[in-house]
C-alpha cells in the first residue's frame, strides 16, 4: 500500500504536467499548443478517473491503521498539523507563489491595476490553493469519520464490511457512481458550483469510508490481490472504450464523470491497481522507503515546479512543445524533491508548509515518514 500511494503521487506530478497544456477544456493550465487535437492529452483520460480517488482509499486505510495504534484524538491533532497547517498557513508562507503565476495572465492584462499590495497578496495566497484541494478535503473527511466512530462505538459496521467477497467488492462501484451524481453538471457562473465539483467533498468520502470500513480488512484485500488479473484486463477494456468513444471531450466536467463508463473504468482500475501492487510489489528498497517517507512532501511543493516554469516556457520561449514537455517532465520530478529535502530542513517553515511538528533531528525524517503513511 506505500508502494501503490508514492507511485500514484508521481502519477499526480506527470498528469499536472500535461494537464498544464491541455487543450480539452480542462479548468487551469496555461492552455494547448494550436486548435487541434493533443494526443498527449490522452494520459488526462487515462489517469483522471482513477487516481484521485485511489488516493482517497489508502487514506481511509491508513487512517483505519492508525486508530488502531494511537487514541483518536491524538490522531486527530496529528492530522491537522500534518493536512490543515499546510493547506491554510502554508498557502501564505510558500504557495503564494504559485498564486503569483496563476494570476500572472490576469496581471498582465491590467485587471490586477490599483490593487494595494496586501489585498494582491492573499489574493496569490488563495489562489495557489492548487493540489491543496485534496489535503483540504482529507481533513474534512478526517472529521467525518470521528463522527462515524462516535455513532458506532462497538465497530460493527466495520466487522460487517469485512465480510465482503469479489462480487460485492465490485458492486460497491455503485457507490462510486452515486458520488458522481452529487456533482452540479450545470454549474452557474459567479457562483461556488464550480468550487463544489473541484472538491467533490460527497464523492471523495465515499472512497475515504470504502478505504476505512472495507479495504482495511486483510480479508478483503486478499479477494482483491487474488482477482487483480481479471480486474485489470476489465479495466483496460472499459478504459479503452471509454477514451475512445470520448476523446477531445473535458475529461473533468460533471457530465462527463458521471457517465456509467468513466465510473466502471474509475472503479475497476482502483481494485486492479490495488490487487496488482499487493499481488507483485509487496517489498521494498531504498528508493522506496524513501518515497514511503518522502511523497507526502513532494505531494505538497511539485506544483511550483510546474506553474513557474511552465508558464515561463510558454510565455517567453520558443520553444516546441515537444521539448517543453520534457523539460517540465524532468524539472517536477527532479527539482520537488529538492525543493522538499531544503524545505523540511528549515524550522518554523517545515512546520508551515509541510506540516512536520519540531522533533529531534536524527528522529525527524522517521516519524515524517510514519505521519506520511497514516491516513496521508
Amino acid at each position: 500500500m506505500d508502494n501503490l500511494r508514492w507511485v500514484t503521487v508521481l502519477l499526480v506530478l506527470l498528469y499536472h504536467v500535461i494537464y498544464f497544456y491541455n487543450n480539452t477544456g480542462v479548468f487551469g493550465g496555461i492552455g494547448g499548443f494550436g486548435d487541434g487535437p493533443q494526443y498527449q492529452d490522452v494520459v488526462m483520460y487515462i489517469l483522471y478517473p482513477w487516481f484521485m480517488p485511489l488516493l482517497f482509499i489508502l487514506a481511509g486505510i491508513g487512517s483505519r491503521y492508525a486508530l488502531e495504534r494511537q487514541p483518536a484524538g491524538e490522531w486527530f491533532r496529528s492530522r491537522t498539523r500534518k493536512l490543515l497547517v499546510p493547506s491554510t498557513i502554508g498557502l501564505f508562507v510558500f504557495h503564494w507563489m504559485v498564486g503569483w503565476f496563476n494570476t500572472a495572465v490576469a496581471a498582465r492584462t491590467g485587471a490586477l491595476d490599483g490593487m494595494p499590495a496586501l489585498a494582491k497578496y492573499i489574493m496569490m495566497a488563495l489562489s495557489g490553493t492548487g493540489p491543496l484541494w485534496f489535503i483540504q478535503v482529507l481533513w474534512l473527511l478526517c472529521i467525518v469519520l470521528l463522527i462515524i466512530r462516535a455513532i458506532d462505538r462497538k465497530d460493527r459496521f466495520h466487522a460487517w464490511c469485512g465480510k465482503a467477497g469479489i462480487v460485492w467488492i465490485i458492486l460497491l462501484g455503485v457507490l462510486f457512481w452515486a458520488g458522481e451524481q452529487t456533482l452540479v453538471r450545470n454549474p452557474r457562473p459567479q457562483s461556488a458550483d464550480g468550487l463544489w465539483n473541484l472538491y467533490k467533498p460527497l464523492f471523495y468520502m465515499i472512497p475515504f469510508l470504502l478505504g476505512y470500513f472495507v479495504f482495511s480488512h486483510d480479508e478483503v484485500q486478499e479477494n482483491v490481490k487474488q482477482a487483480w488479473i481479471p480486474l485489470m484486463a476489465c479495466a483496460v477494456i472499459s478504459g479503452g472504450i471509454l477514451i475512445g468513444t470520448t476523446f477531445g471531450q473535458d475529461n473533468t466536467s460533471p457530465q462527463y464523470l458521471g457517465s456509467p463508463m468513466n465510473c466502471i473504468y474509475g472503479w475497476l482500475m482502483c481494485l486492479a491497481m490495488m490487487g496488482w501492487f499487493m499481488a507483485r510489489f509487496n517489498r521494498t528498497g531504498i528508493f522506496a522507503g524513501y518515497m514511503t517517507r518522502s511523497s507526502f512532501g513532494i505531494y505538497i511543493v511539485h506544483y511550483l515546479v510546474i506553474a513557474s516554469l511552465g508558464y515561463m516556457m510558454k510565455t517567453h520561449t520558443e520553444l516546441p512543445p515537444a521539448a517543453m514537455y520534457l523539460i517540465l517532465g524532468v524539472a517536477v520530478f527532479t527539482l520537488s524533491p529538492l525543493i522538499y529535502e531544503i524545505i523540511r530542513r528549515i524550522p518554523l517553515i517545515r512546520w508551515c508548509v509541510l506540516g512536520i511538528k519540531p522533533a529531534r533531528r536524527l528522529n525527524a525524517h522517521r516519524a515524517d515518514g510514519a505521519e506520511a503513511s497514516d491516513g496521508c
